[in-house]
């Protein structure tokens, strides 16, 4: 069974920094690419950021392009998001997913990935 956990979430002023983790298990985490989505209330789940199954290749959406950095550890089974000069419109629910197919190119749609983790809570106060 795939389980996807992440961590780091919290609350952090404007311009501060915080650096989520995902944890992955029951799947080749070195097979996979991974995505990171958020999540703000009233609003549709959007993509953030993903990094193909070797590492080689990073994608980011415009808005946290230059502020945020998506990295993995394949030892490690875990996908990083590195977000600095935090705003307060980076308010969300921070989810992470696993590519659905193996060593297969990255999507930036939530269609691409089969499995999700819980969640973790991000609020940037002004």
């Amino acid at each position: 069974q795939v389980q996807l956990v992440e961590s780091g979430g919290g609350l952090v002023q404007a311009g501060g920094s915080l650096r989520l983790s995902c944890a992955a298990s029951g799947r080749t985490f070195s097979s996979y690419a991974m995505g990171w989505f958020r999540q703000a209330p009233g609003k549709e789940r959007e993509f953030v950021a993903a990094i193909s199954w070797s590492g080689g290749r990073m994608y980011y959406a415009d808005f946290v392009k230059g502020r945020f950095t998506i990295s993995r550890d394949n030892a490690k089974n875990t996908v990083y998001l590195q977000m600095n000069s935090l705003k307060p419109e980076d308010t969300a629910v921070y989810y992470c997913a696993i590519g659905a197919g193996s060593k297969t190119a990255v999507v930036t749609t939530p269609s691409g990935y089969d499995y999700w983790g819980q969640g973790t809570q991000v609020t940037v106060s002004s």
